[in-house]
């Protein structure tokens, strides 16, 4: 995997952890292509961050800055490497604790935030997805805000919060992208 553009473009990440499913450099191209003018500037959640390789590609785009949440040891050495090897640990917060934990707790870290991109475990339930849709909406969101999900293909829409509306529905392989944008 490859940093696909701005100012760590071409730069190499770190081998994928064991348990780690990342988006596809074609997936992530798409999904940012898509994104556009939304990115630079922007302050950036980054949950189940995995490799951390789409908050990566937000920040190498010009993102503000990006938190990346993730819960795995071996997942968290590895972004904070990916990070170092694109110097872009100076915009970065990274923060080790489960996506439901980091969002029930009063620390706000960063929110509001204009773009949140959660790539959960496809085995992840329903109910817990839904569960931090739900909590995404209490607070964590600014104006003008973009939630980008990605599912696999074939898979059900996940019910979202009543202000949110899917802007765009993405397919790459088996991995299924959807903006959702307020209604």
């Amino acid at each position: 995997m490859r940093v696909i553009a701005g100012s760590a473009k071409g730069v190499r990440l770190a081998a994928v952890p064991r348990g780690v499913r990342p988006v596809s450099d074609v997936a992530r191209e798409g999904l940012f292509s898509s994104l556009g003018s939304a990115v630079p500037g922007a302050r950036v959640l980054d949950l189940y961050a995995g490799t951390g390789a789409l908050g990566i590609e937000a920040l190498s785009r010009g993102a503000a800055e990006a938190v990346f949440v993730e819960r795995s040891p071996a997942a968290l050495r590895t972004i904070r490497e990916n990070l170092r090897r694109t110097h872009l640990t100076d915009r970065a917060v990274v923060v080790g604790l489960d996506v439901r934990a980091f969002l029930t707790r009063r620390e706000r870290n960063g929110a509001p935030f204009d773009l949140v991109l959660a790539d959960p475990p496809y085995d992840l339930s329903a109910s817990e997805l839904e569960g931090v849709l739900s909590e995404l909406a209490r607070g964590w969101l600014a104006p003008g805000w973009t939630v980008v999900l990605t599912r696999r293909k074939g898979s059900s829409m996940p019910v979202v919060p009543l202000h949110w509306a899917p802007a765009r529905r993405l397919e790459y392989g088996d991995t299924l992208v959807l903006l959702l944008r307020e209604a």
